[in-house]
């Protein structure tokens, strides 16, 4: 295998690993270039955004990847509201809040990721809380329906999701803040050391600023440096490095 190869087979299988499709494997112990080639394209191929909705008898798109690392959740691709991911698990990483709670959770792969993420900022002298993760279909009417009523239905379909448009619901996000932003979900978050830290270091972990400042018009949403998005390192940071967001980066392969 030449060199030239052997570094594009790694980086497909950086993909597939961060995408949580080879576990229990290693990068240097993938060597059939061709197969996890083909493997990483399908994968992508079959992720992108035309070929993963389906039409309900409302007219709505409703995708039918909801369990994909890289399921695209936005205010045209809906969840199915029954959907509930079915690998929710408690991260071991310090909460803004005490006691038990479903927004406490997120699937597995993902809550494994941001327990590294946790214990990286911790070591570099960064105390990050979480303060928000999955949230099912009904918890987030509830949560719109409110914010409607108090802000008006043009500033709520800004700030916060229609039930099941919510990334939250898949369980691959968490909302993150420190107590020197009073554990507030609010813009100037990212102007604080630990929102700086988050925004540099988050790809590492598989983790995206999903809704990041200048891109309001291609998310639909505002910007909100404390929501990360699980997508597995690789694409992380192929999303991050080139300033992208979900969207763009997976119409590539439509």
């Amino acid at each position: 295998m030449t060199t030239a190869t052997r570094k594009r087979t790694n980086r497909l299988a950086a993909l597939l690993l961060g995408a949580g499709l080879l576990a229990g494997c290693t990068v240097s112990g993938i060597a059939d270039a061709t197969a996890h080639a083909a493997a990483a394209s399908t994968f992508l191929h079959d992720n992108a955004a035309v070929r993963t909705v389906t039409k309900n008898a409302a007219g709505k798109s409703i995708v039918t990847n909801s369990q994909s690392t890289v399921v695209l959740v936005n205010k045209q691709r809906n969840l199915p509201s029954t959907y509930v991911p079915t690998d929710l698990v408690v991260p071991n990483v310090s909460f803004s809040f005490a006691g038990s709670s479903p927004k406490k959770q997120m699937r597995s792969i993902a809550a494994g990721a941001l327990e590294k993420l946790f214990a990286a900022a911790k070591k570099d002298g960064i105390r990050l809380a979480a303060v928000s993760g999955y949230r099912s279909y009904a918890t987030q009417k509830a949560i719109f329906d409110r914010n409607k009523s108090i802000k008006g239905a043009a500033v709520a379909n800004k700030t916060s999701a229609l039930p099941g448009q919510s990334e939250h619901q898949t369980g691959l996000a968490m909302d993150i803040s420190s107590a020197s932003a009073g554990y507030a979900l609010e813009a100037s978050f990212g102007d604080t050391k630990e929102g700086k830290w988050l925004a540099k270091h988050a790809a590492d972990y598989g983790f995206i600023i999903r809704y990041g400042k200048g891109m309001e018009k291609l998310t639909g949403y505002s910007y909100e440096p404390w929501h990360v998005r699980y997508v597995g390192v690789y694409i992380a940071k192929e999303i991050m490095s080139k300033h992208l967001t979900l969207e763009q980066y997976l119409a590539r392969y439509n």
